[in-house]
């Protein structure tokens, strides 16, 4: 039987992510999972589903064995394969895994301590390269911060597994907090179940048109949500091989993601409008002539503006190379949704228009035809699946806008996180909004909706 024969029987039936695993390493044991590459374009490290199955077991043994269940754990890795260990090491361990930047040497850490402190962890899992840098850094004081213990998970024995019990999650169970700066600078942590993370995965797979074929390959960090959910997350969900590299070798060389998605021939792969711009400006010709990017089928931009002009230099630019425009996939998303909000239609080109700058600086949409003046060409995102809702709405008068009129966004439906750790009032305004004319006391019509401070137009 092959390996992939089972990958895409439907996960929609499991509640957690730990249910999924366990699935993956009892039916796809041997498949390789995770592949991750140096800067040299060579394969640094792999993980099969029966491995990482193995490490998350010994990772969350350990933490069980300090009786941190539902306590948060702090996760500091350098690009590579240990952070995803540690990552279903929490959850195996019903541990809250908080993602977050790992510090340089010399570095101040003050957001670290910031998250930490709010999150309230207890623990900090990292690397022992990362833990001894720290030792003989001049942040070495700063290893007590909070009474944390720290772990270097890469030095545990994968005979530890065998003392894990699996614990009882729901789909209701945080999984993780996504810290977010958001506009105030101040870090938040957006709480994540492993319902959501199952419903914005659905939601991926359904909208990138993603099949037991797909292959995907990534650079995000993963600490970032676009990174975890959408690099590596989905993979594990659909069953299929997931290529990663460091974003500080994208960066020195963004030769080196397109060489690699011509390489595995990946079919998904994707970043913020700025990548896209990067590979126009440093690919050289000579590059060029090497690559073939026929494979791809999903390229997908957003976490940012996604500018058109980017889209059309970089489909004309690599057309040579077998990109085909219709492969650009502009989506739209924020970790307090998981990820992705909405998206276009697979295969099909990005839907364009032309409007009135000036009216768009007053929340107005004129058309190219009716413009009295310059004009500027926005990119849309798409829509959003049927059993999410979003609408766009006068952020003053808190009532829907008319077509043609830009609003905020707001979003409900089961991707919609829990809300701000510790912040009551925070969650509150921002994920309990209500239009004005909503009957609040029939809760068969009124629907909480997340408000994202985003201005779009419908």
């Amino acid at each position: 039987m092959s390996v992939y024969s089972n990958s895409l029987i439907t996960p929609d039936h499991f509640s957690t992510l730990v249910e999924l695993l366990i699935y993956r390493a009892k039916n796809q044991s041997e498949q390789k999972a995770y592949t991750f590459l140096r800067s040299t374009e060579t394969e640094a490290a792999s993980l099969t589903y029966g491995e990482l199955h193995v490490q998350a077991q010994a990772i969350a043994a350990s933490l069980q064995a300090l009786n941190l269940g539902g306590e948060r754990a702090l996760l500091l890795y350098q690009p590579g394969l240990d952070f995803i260990a540690a990552f279903f090491g929490c959850l195996y361990a019903g541990v809250i895994a908080v993602p977050a930047y790992p510090p340089r040497r010399n570095q101040k850490l003050s957001r670290l301590q910031a998250i930490a402190k709010d999150a309230q962890a207890k623990i900090v899992l990292t690397s022992k390269s990362i833990l001894d840098n720290l030792q003989t850094s001049s942040n070495q004081e700063d290893l007590e911060i909070s009474g944390l213990h720290w772990l270097a998970t890469d030095e545990l024995s994968n005979d530890l597994a065998q003392a894990w019990q699996l614990q009882e999650l729901t789909g209701d169970t945080l999984a993780f907090l996504q810290y977010t700066s958001g506009s105030t600078g101040t870090p938040k942590g957006v709480m994540i179940t492993h319902g959501n993370l199952l419903h914005n995965e659905r939601m991926i797979e359904k909208a990138f048109g993603h099949t037991n074929k797909t292959i995907v390959v990534g650079w995000l960090p993963v600490f970032h949500d676009m990174g975890l959910i959408g690099n590596v997350l989905q993979p594990l969900y659909i069953g299929v091989p997931c290529i990663l590299m460091s974003p500080v070798d994208f960066l020195q060389k963004p030769i080196r993601w397109l060489q690699a998605i011509s390489h595995y021939k990946a079919t998904t792969s994707g970043g913020p409008n700025f990548a896209y711009d990067l590979c126009i400006r440093k690919v050289t010709p000579e590059q060029l002539a090497t690559l073939d990017l026929s494979s791809w089928e999903v390229a997908f931009t957003g976490a940012e503006p996604v500018r058109a002009e980017t889209l059309e230099q970089f489909a004309s630019t690599f057309a040579p190379c077998g990109f085909r425009k219709e492969a650009f996939y502009p989506c739209y998303g924020m970790a307090e949704t998981t990820l992705i909000v909405s998206g276009g239609e697979k295969t099909a080109l990005p839907i364009t228009c032309k409007v009135e700058k000036a009216a768009l600086e007053q929340n107005r949409i004129v058309k190219e035809h009716k413009a009295q003046g310059d004009t500027q060409t926005i990119v849309g995102c798409g829509q959003s699946p049927s059993d999410q809702k979003v609408i766009i709405v006068d952020p003053q008068s808190l009532t829907m806008c008319a077509s043609e009129q830009v609003g905020e966004i707001w979003v409900a439906g089961p991707s919609v996180a829990q809300g701000y750790w510790n912040q009551p009032e925070q969650t509150e305004k921002s994920f309990h909004a209500y239009l004005a004319d909503t009957d609040i006391s029939d809760s068969a019509t009124s629907i909480p909706f997340f408000r994202t401070g985003d201005l779009e137009d419908v």
